[in-house]
């Protein structure tokens, strides 16, 4: 369905990405126009600049340092007639001098409410207000294919529950919007929704998030600190890359499922709550269990509901029609059309996307700062040299032998000796890649080390990495300081002398290291 511009612009001012970009696509959703703005400072500033006509402001009030506030102060002393929405709820003090607040987390069809009071009680001078949309945001997943209408239908019958979901899908597909969506249609939607990603912090750290600790639980706990589960009581908590969690925190979690719960880290007293949990993972569960990475009874407890967003060579019908979405998405208001051409739509038709949504998404961003289709067709060109498997087990560009594809499928082992696999459709070429780049990540983190003498701050300036980052980074690739290695006083310093040679591996330059890091 074509999105009809209703002539209106929205400023939209927050400063966490991930809402910015759910609220900036559920508004274009709508037929707006969006300028999106990180902080208070940019607010100001676009609204003295006079360059674009803004209809209304969106507004954040609970930025960092009382961002908010006073930009919500400094908008008042500019316009005093545009209307104004504020989200994370409304600052009681604060609420004359705003036409409406929306509370976090935001459900984008009471944001559209608010906005189309706001201009049926602004000026009538403006834009006449657009009609209230019959679907709701049902465009926030996009696509008009069997598997995504029926996943549509499907949301809207399993959003009022209660019961826990398992989105699965390959990265990039979107799990993370579909989780959101289902929790703005709960009953729950009113309360806050938190994410925790399983796979970006060590299992310590994650224990700890979700559960919370009390005064010396373990060294640097000096205050007692509630965790994820007990902010999100009567909310939902999205538990992403669940298949990369702890085998031993499963058990935690197992138990939080069951009972509603548990006690924080150090505490003697156990806390109840009442949260929904939302588990989304790329891996394939089944195969996990079947290695041993992950609990057979924690599936079933996550796995009620079942939803798996399929990637987009399964829906190649979509394609065309998101792309030319995204294009409106990301090109800038009053600038001049910038057509995909014919080519190039053939060759999206015909890419695998291993990146799914969000690698078109780059794509067509790319597409628009170049403004050049040839350079886009001639990367995409030589990526369909590179055979890649589709979820049929047939090649989705030129098929390489039989025996080749035989060689790549037994010489490739799961990570972490079979701690689970992609979900069917995902190739053996990517499995490679995969570990290709985790050997790469491993060789150069340990050059570096070996230049330093295993002087491991020394090595994370070498890298341009955050020490704990390369902490963490050795836990998880098995890196342990080499025997015989002797380390010199100016090692244990951790510092290098002032005539000390720049090391080999600091030669190296940062784009590969960026790339072996992945």
């Amino acid at each position: 369905m074509p999105i009809t511009k209703n002539g209106r612009t929205i400023l939209l001012a927050e400063d966490d990405l991930e809402v910015r970009s759910y609220l900036e696509t559920a508004l274009r959703c709508q037929g707006y126009s969006i300028e999106v703005a990180q902080d208070g400072d940019e607010v100001v500033a676009c609204l003295r600049a006079h360059q674009i006509p803004v209809s209304a402001v969106v507004l954040d009030v609970t930025m960092p340092r009382g961002a908010g506030v006073e930009a919500l102060k400094e908008i008042r002393s500019l316009n005093g007639d545009i209307p104004v929405i504020t989200i994370s709820g409304a600052v009681s003090a604060l609420k004359m001098e705003t036409n409406d607040s929306v509370p976090k987390p935001i459900r984008p069809e009471e944001l559209c409410e608010a906005l189309r009071t706001a201009f049926q009680t602004s000026s009538p001078g403006g834009p006449a207000p657009e009609p209230a949309p019959a679907n709701g945001n049902k465009q926030i997943l996009f696509g008009t294919s069997p598997q995504m209408r029926e996943l549509q239908a499907m949301i809207g019958q399993i959003g009022w529950s209660e019961a826990p979901v398992l989105i699965q899908g390959e990265t990039g597909t979107g799990k993370e919007v579909l989780a959101r969506e289902l929790h703005a249609r709960s009953p729950r939607a009113k309360k806050p929704i938190l994410k925790l990603n399983c796979v970006a912090l060590p299992s310590e750290l994650v224990e700890s998030e979700l559960f919370g600790y009390e005064r010396g639980a373990f060294t640097g706990a000096f205050e007692k600190r509630p965790g994820m589960f007990a902010l999100a009581d009567g909310g939902t908590i999205l538990l992403d890359e669940i298949g990369d969690m702890d085998f031993k925190l499963q058990a935690k979690l197992l138990q939080v499922l069951q009972d509603q719960e548990f006690q924080r880290l150090g505490g003697k007293y156990t806390i109840k709550v009442d949260v929904r949990v939302i588990a989304a993972t790329h891996r394939n569960l089944e195969k996990a269990i079947a290695g041993g990475s992950f609990r057979e009874d924690l599936y079933y407890r996550l796995n009620v509901i079942n939803l798996r967003i399929p990637p987009l060579r399964e829906r190649r019908e979509d394609i065309a029609p998101m792309a030319e979405f995204l294009l409106r998405k990301h090109t800038p208001p009053n600038a001049p059309a910038f057509p995909i051409p014919p080519g190039l739509k053939e060759l999206f038709q015909q890419y695998h996307w291993p990146g799914n949504v969000r690698e078109l998404e780059n794509m067509i961003r790319k597409f628009l700062v170049l403004r050049d289709a040839r350079l886009i067709e001639q990367d995409l060109r030589q990526k369909l040299q590179v055979p890649a498997v589709n979820g049929s087990g047939a090649t989705a560009a030129a098929s390489p032998p039989a025996a080749e594809i035989a060689v790549v499928s037994s010489s490739v082992a799961p990570p972490n000796g079979g701690f689970g696999g992609p979900l069917p459709g995902a190739g053996p070429v990517l499995e490679q890649v995969a570990r290709a780049n985790r050997e790469a990540e491993r060789s150069a983190i340990v050059s570096a080390l070996r230049s330093t003498n295993w002087n491991r701050k020394q090595a994370a300036l070498v890298l341009q990495i955050e020490y704990k980052a390369l902490l963490y980074k050795m836990k998880r690739l098995a890196i342990k300081k080499e025997k015989g290695t002797s380390r010199s006083m100016h090692a244990r310093t951790e510092m290098p002398p002032a005539s000390a040679q720049t090391p080999p591996a600091q030669q190296m330059s940062k784009p590969f290291f960026t790339r072996a890091l992945g």
